[in-house]
């Protein structure tokens, strides 16, 4: 099943001196941190960073065994950061050869799909 976890809330540290660059030190090196566990838990792990707009910037991350998850950072160049501080393959986009390595369960066909495919209504 994937879950999504949030990053603490913060203004945009990344632009700006001292405190700020520290602090977003700090974030993409604890984001690092949980994206290091989940490539552990799974076997390794390649993510897709991808822009949420004023919200950030969520990360993809996909398992060795087709398990799959994300984290949302505060800003995109965080969210750079933390998967190069991880040592993750990192791709452009979400397609193709690299979204066929997701493997999706029955949370998943039933939240996303079920309405059209006889499911549970999500409503």
């Amino acid at each position: 099943m994937a879950e999504t976890q949030q990053a603490e809330t913060e203004q945009r540290p990344e632009q700006g001196g001292g405190k700020a660059a520290a602090k977003a030190e700090r974030t993409a090196g604890r984001l690092a941190g949980r994206i290091g566990a989940f490539a552990k838990a799974h076997g390794g792990a390649e993510g897709q960073v991808a822009h949420l707009g004023r919200r950030g910037a969520r990360i993809v991350l996909v398992g060795a065994d087709g398990d799959w998850g994300d984290l949302v950072a505060p800003s995109y160049e965080i969210a750079e950061k933390a998967v190069g501080k991880a040592g993750i393959t990192v791709h452009e986009s979400f397609d193709g050869e690299f979204a066929g390595k997701v493997r999706t369960g029955p949370y998943e066909w039933s939240r996303m799909a079920g309405l059209q495919l006889g499911g549970p209504r999500n409503g």
